[in-house]
């Protein structure tokens, strides 16, 4: 058996293809549709720094959206907010009208909100198919004692969830990588495994946080790619931080400029990149 074939014991084969499913294409996002996520008047303040200053944006299912602005303006501090690693003094999260403002981390992931982080955070010891597995934590169902008997109940958990990896490797185009630890992985194919381990929690909104930072053409090519997929193929509504404004203005439907903390522009590509603000904080000339 080589590296590249699937670590799937036989008797359970016809099992996991049952199991299997394949996605449609979604509708792109309405501008009429009630936001997935809306953000009020947040303000987050660290001693006598005021790294978010009374900022709001929504979300609509389906859409992706991009924030942008020069190093420190708060982007990663709002990602933070949003799945609330951070309690903002004032303003308000809401997912789906209610409120998340208290909740922990590990609850709000558990609604559908999963992130990717600027630098990989990843088990490298671990096969890429172990480090995905982990993504399916939250979503089991049984007992460890169940899991280690790996009978009944626990058995087809097992098999489900493991097809669900199975899925995202495919998806992602790994397969040949799925049984080597991650640490011997090319930088542009541990993104995609830390991509894929987010996707394996069924989010329904993703943070990428500088997804294609650190990445050659060809590996920021491969991902804008695997994001327009997860956006228009899957229906997961993304948000995005990345400083690649060319990555930006090819696939965000709207964008959102921070500077210093504060809301300067947010609209379609098209209108950021023509707003005098903007051009001054951040893109420079070349945009305008």
């Amino acid at each position: 058996m080589s590296d590249s074939d699937p670590v799937i014991d036989p008797d359970i084969e016809a099992e996991i293809q049952q199991l299997a499913g394949t996605a449609d294409a979604t509708p792109p996002p309405d501008p009429d549709e009630a936001p997935l996520l809306q953000v009020d008047n947040i303000g987050l303040r660290f001693g006598g720094v005021m790294a978010i200053n009374d900022v709001s944006f929504a979300v609509r299912p389906r859409e992706m959206f991009a924030i942008i602005g020069p190093n420190g303006a708060g982007k990663t501090s709002i990602f933070n907010v949003i799945s609330q690693v951070y309690r903002p003094q004032v303003g308000a999260v809401r997912w789906k009208g209610e409120s998340i403002m208290g909740m922990r981390p590990d609850k709000v992931a558990q609604l559908g909100i999963a992130r990717t982080f600027q630098n990989i955070e990843l088990f490298p010891g671990m096969t890429v198919l172990d480090n995905l597995l982990t993504g399916r934590h939250m979503r089991m169902q049984r007992s460890f004692v169940a899991g280690a008997l790996w009978f009944g109940p626990a058995r087809r958990e097992e098999i489900a969830n493991r097809r669900k990896v199975e899925d995202i490797i495919d998806f992602l185009e790994i397969p040949q990588w799925r049984k080597h630890p991650v640490s011997l992985l090319p930088y542009g194919f541990q993104k995609r495994v830390e991509l894929g381990r987010a996707l394996a929690m069924e989010p329904e909104l993703l943070l990428l946080d500088e997804p294609v930072a650190g990445m050659n053409l060809e590996e920021t090519e491969d991902m804008a790619r695997f994001i327009l997929d997860i956006q228009r193929e899957l229906g997961i509504s993304i948000i995005l931080v990345e400083h690649d404004m060319g990555f930006v203005m090819d696939i965000a439907d709207r964008v959102m400029v921070l500077d210093f903390g504060q809301r300067i522009a947010i609209g379609t590509p098209e209108e950021v990149q023509k707003d005098p603000a903007v051009i001054s904080a951040y893109l420079g000339s070349e945009f305008a």
